[in-house]
């Protein structure tokens, strides 16, 4: 297998050493210093990306979404990247889906290249992101996303409870407007909307993950670690919810507990900073769980060597 230097990257792909920091920054590729083929084919869609002025938040965000709605490990890889505006989507299995308002587009380029123009009399929809919305609310939602965008936190609020008003089993509303809530530190709103969330579609793994966060910010411990672990039994490949419930375990001093979450999270993330500090948290539980044990041994005292004796009445 060929193997690129970070300057055979830099000088094929011709992009600059700090825009490839910039998107190991945002967290959407690992630092590395040698590339494979495969690595070279995401940092090429990513190079086409940005040339359409889609952000390197928008990127990362989507990503995540992804991830923990498909279970993929690498959604840039896996599925084949769409731009939708100022977001994108990813067309995998035939179908195509925008994942942080977890809707299934309609597919135009599918459409025509297939000359089925008769398809495209109405888009599908995820059940999950409700079913029931109309092309109204579509549009509130997509303001909605534009306005947070814009950081008109007001604004987005205002319609996201319009849009929640119109159809309350939209999860993704629910869920977008208590990380408005959780940005603002109005923790016990957010509560409320990620378990409204929860409870709209009881499948969306997002829902729980955004519900441990809350939780674990308010010292529920045990409460987030069962949100983290809802969101893992949905998803079990979520690096993120990994990752988090291991903190949870760790702040109730149940060791062991983490370990095991920490050393899964390194399978499904084996590169960049929260790898390695996984990979640190493994190494003290380790020597940790060593030096009980040799504790342990130094603190034990044999049995007394007794005959017992047989007495015959």
């Amino acid at each position: 297998m060929t193997i690129y230097s970070r300057q055979d990257v830099l000088r094929i792909l011709q992009i600059s050493s700090h825009q490839l920091q910039g998107w190991e920054r945002a967290g959407i590729v690992p630092p590395q210093q040698t590339y494979s083929f495969q690595d070279l084919g995401l940092l090429r869609t990513l190079r086409a990306l940005r040339e359409e002025d889609v952000s390197a938040s928008a990127i990362r965000h989507s990503v995540l979404a992804m991830k923990a709605v498909s279970g993929m490990a690498n959604p840039l890889q896996e599925a084949c990247v769409v731009r939708t505006g100022a977001r994108i989507a990813f067309r995998h299995h035939g179908a195509m889906m925008e994942p942080i308002s977890r809707q299934l587009l309609f597919d135009f380029e599918r459409a025509e290249s297939a000359k089925q123009p008769q398809a495209a009399t109405e888009p599908c929809l995820m059940r999950r992101a409700g079913a029931g919305k109309t092309s109204d609310v579509q549009e509130r939602f997509l303001a909605a996303v534009q306005a947070e965008e814009a950081e008109e936190k007001q604004e987005a609020i205002r319609l996201y409870e319009e849009i929640i008003e119109i159809d309350p089993e939209y999860a993704a509303a629910y869920i977008n407007l208590g990380t408005i809530y959780f940005h603002l530190r109005q923790y016990a709103r957010a509560e409320v909307m990620y378990r409204r969330a929860t409870a709209a579609d009881p499948s969306y793994v997002l829902a729980y993950f955004d519900l441990g966060n809350v939780l674990d910010e308010l010292q529920r411990f045990e409460e987030s670690i069962l949100a983290y672990q809802q969101a893992i039994a949905l998803s079990p490949h979520y690096a993120d919810a990994h990752y988090n419930l291991a903190l949870a375990y760790e702040r109730k001093g149940q060791h062991r507990q983490a370990l095991c979450h920490w050393q899964t999270y390194v399978r499904l993330d084996k590169q960049g900073p929260w790898a390695e500090h996984a990979r640190s948290q493994i190494r003290k539980l380790l020597s940790r769980e060593k030096l009980a044990i040799v504790s342990r041994a130094q603190g034990f005292v044999p049995p007394s060597k007794q005959v017992a004796l047989l007495q015959l009445l």
